[in-house]
């Protein structure tokens, strides 16, 4: 698959996009919008992606293999076609003890700035 979004009434295979990588974590965009994202990620075995905090909410789903989803020390493992929801404005850490792919969608609606 070629590295732009992926194109509207075209399916695709979402395992598909992503590939392993040794010693790395590979992410890729499949729609991006000014109301949220939806991204696949693969990971690695041993990588982490360290205390990122957002100010809007991420659902996780895991589509192959297994993670560690940690949200405000609590740690979550998700095996294949389990979700998580990250709560807004909480720290959060996904560990890959094996190799797995996830996708990761993030929320903004809701989150506009009002002003009076």
């Amino acid at each position: 698959m070629d590295n732009s979004e992926n194109k509207d009434s075209k399916s695709f295979r979402v395992n598909d996009i992503v590939g392993y990588l040794s010693n790395s974590v590979v992410i890729k965009s499949i729609l991006r919008k000014t109301t949220g994202s939806v991204s696949v990620s693969s990971f690695d075995s041993g990588e982490v992606l360290v205390g990122k905090v957002s100010p809007y909410e991420t659902l996780i789903q895991i589509i192959e293999g297994k993670s560690v989803i940690v949200i405000d020390g609590k740690s979550n493992l998700l095996e294949s076609g389990e979700s998580i929801i990250i709560p807004a404005h909480t720290s959060n850490t996904i560990k890959a003890n094996v190799r797995f792919k996830m996708i990761s969608t993030v929320i903004k609606s809701g989150y506009e700035e009002i002003t009076l």
